[in-house]
């Protein structure tokens, strides 16, 4: 059964194998990390490390029973109980309900670890299942998404408020 667990330097392989397996995947519907993400991928790996111990972040995956991650679930900017979430799932899983899923069981953590009580999160208007995630998971858009926002193409933020 797949857990969700905080990001920890473990788990460096396995998200690098995950990024490079579902590089062409992705690009399809978000803007592509670029060949320096992943030449330069220890360095920023231990940067994600060091924002999250510092508390500005927390990231988490998602892993497989055997040790493979199937998605990365984050919260950025985390100040003042707001958040924006972040996330992306595997190929080998899309369209399964494990976005969604993985999504609600974040809700649950951001409110009690971290005392987020309202999430954002923006997708491009080319990236229809992420737009279906976030409806599913009681997201409403609240207005546009600029480029600088998701690295070069328009969408829309969406806003979740989280129970106490």
């Amino acid at each position: 059964m797949p857990e969700l667990k905080r990001l920890h330097a473990s788990h460096a392989a396995a998200v690098l194998a995950f990024e490079l397996a579902n590089r062409t995947y992705f690009a399809a519907s978000i803007s592509d990390r670029g060949d320096d993400y992943f030449d330069q991928f220890t360095d920023g790996y231990n940067a994600l490390l060091a924002e999250q111990e510092a508390g500005s972040c927390a990231f988490y995956v998602l892993v497989d029973d055997n040790g493979s991650v199937l998605g990365r679930f984050n919260l950025y900017d985390l100040e003042d109980g707001t958040a924006i979430l972040g996330y992306r799932v595997a190929e080998r899983v899309a369209g399964r309900g494990v976005a969604t899923t993985t999504v609600r069981e974040l809700f649950r953590i951001a409110a009690a670890r971290y005392g987020i009580r309202t999430l954002r999160a923006a997708t491009s208007h080319d990236n229809a299942a992420s737009q279906k995630v976030l409806t599913k998971a009681g997201f409403v858009p609240i207005g546009p998404a600029t480029a600088a926002d998701l690295g070069g193409k328009s969408g829309t933020w969406y806003q979740r408020d989280l129970q106490p």
